[in-house]
């Protein structure tokens, strides 16, 4: 009887320090795909005032290149040389429109991925702290099983650790 105690007192000692392990590496990811969220979150800020301000810039364009073509008709009289002058000012404010717009497009698709790397990880995050919520009550369990020497509690804390593992699994795989 002796022998089966210390059995079971050595499953626990060596199960218990397994899921304290566990506990650790699940919060290193946990605090990992935390700040990557965090991080992302602030670049896709980043990228979406830069989207903003080229699009104050085109807009600031259209308005100098419309006003320039409303001037032109106006001043119809013009010699050759003025109108000219009016033209290419007209065609290169329509380029620099132009320019602002396709830029506009890669900002917005860079802040676009970065909105979807920010979502993933924030994905992640949460299923990390969920398992680390698994090994918590494992290892409290486990705990209070040692000091009362109730193997059920020790059953039940196993059974929670299939809890950690069914959130860890998920955080990598995202099928939950």
């Amino acid at each position: 009887m002796a022998d089966q105690k210390e059995v079971w007192q050595g499953r626990l000692a060596l199960s218990t320090a397994i899921m304290a392990v566990l506990a650790a590496l699940t919060s290193l990811y946990l605090g990992k795909y935390s700040s990557r969220a965090i991080m992302s979150q602030g670049q896709e800020s980043d990228q979406w005032a830069f989207y903003q301000a080229k699009s104050i810039k085109e807009h600031a364009f259209e308005i100098s290149r419309t006003q320039l073509e409303l001037q032109m008709q106006a001043q119809q009289g013009l010699g050759g040389e003025a109108s000219q002058a009016y033209r290419a000012t007209v065609d290169r404010y329509k380029n620099e429109i132009q320019r602002y717009e396709n830029e506009r497009k890669d900002i917005k698709a860079k802040a676009e991925e970065i909105a979807k790397r920010k979502l993933k990880a924030q994905e992640m995050g949460g299923n990390f702290a969920y398992a680390l919520i698994f090994l918590q009550i494992a290892l409290m369990l486990s705990s209070i099983s040692s000091l009362t020497k109730r193997k059920y509690l020790w059953h039940i804390a196993l059974i929670a650790t299939i809890g950690w593992l069914f959130f860890f699994v998920d955080a990598w795989l995202l099928f939950y």
